[in-house]
Formats: C-alpha cells, structure tokens, sequence
C-alpha cells in the first residue's frame, strides 16, 4: 500500500522550458531611440524659439508651403508603417516569402511587405527632395534667413533618418534572401528595423503637423 508511483513522485519538466526575458537587441534598439527623440525634441524647441523672435517671417514663408503636396507625400509615409507592420506579422509567423501569387496580398511574406515598406519611403524622400528645389526656387535656402535655417535643418535630419530606415531595408531583406533557414534572428531583425521605422513615422507626423498645420 506504501508503493507510490516514481511517475507520481517526481514533478514533470519539459525539455522544452525557457524563460521569458526581453530581447536585448529589442530593448537597445528602444533605448537607442529614446535618446533620438530627444535630438528631435530640441530640433522643436529651436523651432519654436526662433518661430517667436520672428512671427512676420514665420507667416510669409509658411504660407508658400506647398501643404496638399506635403499631406499627400505624408500620407505615403503613415502607410508606409502600416505595410511594415504587416512585414512584421508575416516575420513572426517566420514567412520569409510570399505563399500565393504577387496579387494575392494576403499570402505576402516578409519581403515583399518590407519591398513595398521600401519603395514607399523612396517615394517620400523623392517628394521631400522636388519640395526642397520648389522652395529653392522661390528663394528660400539654409542660408537666407532664419526660417530657411530651421526648416531644412528639421526635415533635413528627418530625411537623414530615413535614409538610414531605407539602408536598414536593404540589410533586411538581404540577410532574408541570403540565410538558409528563415529562423528567430531573421525575424529579430525585422521587428528591431519596424522600431526605427515607426519612431521616424511618428517623429514625422509631429513635424508635419509643426510646420505645415500650426498657423
């Protein structure tokens, strides 16, 4: 009657058990932004500042925005987060590539969102860059005035920024193509890239709504 199972006696453990901690590229990644928007925090306060010693320049230059044209380049880039996004989900469910065919946008992969991710940031430094030449044109350079100083310098360093999520791309999907075995670390990758991405997105979205809304 004393006879007890060893089966019984002894707890079950899994070979399988790992412990939840957080991604230390993750989580460095989060830092490294946070001291990026604190760049970006005194690129508005140097606007603000200068925006209030000279109220009459503000309002003349403003008003030769071009403000649908920035809208719509700013409506590519906000969508841009969201087929990132959508990279993102097909990364963790570890699809590397697309399932069906090119029009079936439902069986995409992680490459052909993060493909289109890229193409659609192109599409939004181009804009940037015809705006600056429009802006040129009508007299307005780095070194004209103290409007035309902070205007390139914010969307100049945001427009860097953005070069540097397109190389981030690039890296990407070649580690994608190149690896044998679309695993963990691919997908690491390609959250860690979204980050950025979504930091320049929102980052963006205030300096728009600074420069071409704020009267």
């Amino acid at each position: 009657m004393a006879n007890v199972s060893t089966a019984t006696a002894a707890p079950r453990t899994s070979p399988h058990v790992s412990v939840n901690r957080p991604n230390p590229v993750s989580v460095g990644t989060i830092v490294w932004l946070a001291s990026e928007l604190m760049f970006f925090a005194g690129l508005f306060a140097m606007y603000f500042t200068l925006r209030s010693a000279a109220p009459e320049e503000w309002a003349f230059w403003t008003a030769k925005l071009n403000v649908p044209f920035a809208t719509a380049n700013t409506i590519v880039l906000v969508l841009s987060s969201v087929t990132c996004q959508a990279g993102v989900f097909a990364a963790e469910r570890f699809q590397p590539v697309r399932s069906g065919t090119l029009l079936n946008v439902r069986r995409w992969g992680m490459n052909e969102w993060m493909t289109l991710t890229y193409l659609m940031g192109s599409v939004f430094v181009a804009g940037q860059i015809y705006e600056y030449a429009s802006l040129v044109r009508e007299g307005l350079t780095l070194a004209s005035s103290p409007y035309g100083s902070v205007f390139y310098l914010t969307t100049g360093f945001h427009g860097l920024h953005v070069l540097g999520g397109l190389i981030a791309f690039i890296f990407l999907l070649g580690r994608s193509f190149s690896a044998k075995r679309f695993g963990h670390h691919e997908a690491t990758t390609g959250i860690v890239v979204s980050y950025y991405w979504h930091f320049v997105d929102v980052v963006w979205i205030a300096l728009f709504a600074m420069i071409y809304l704020l009267k």
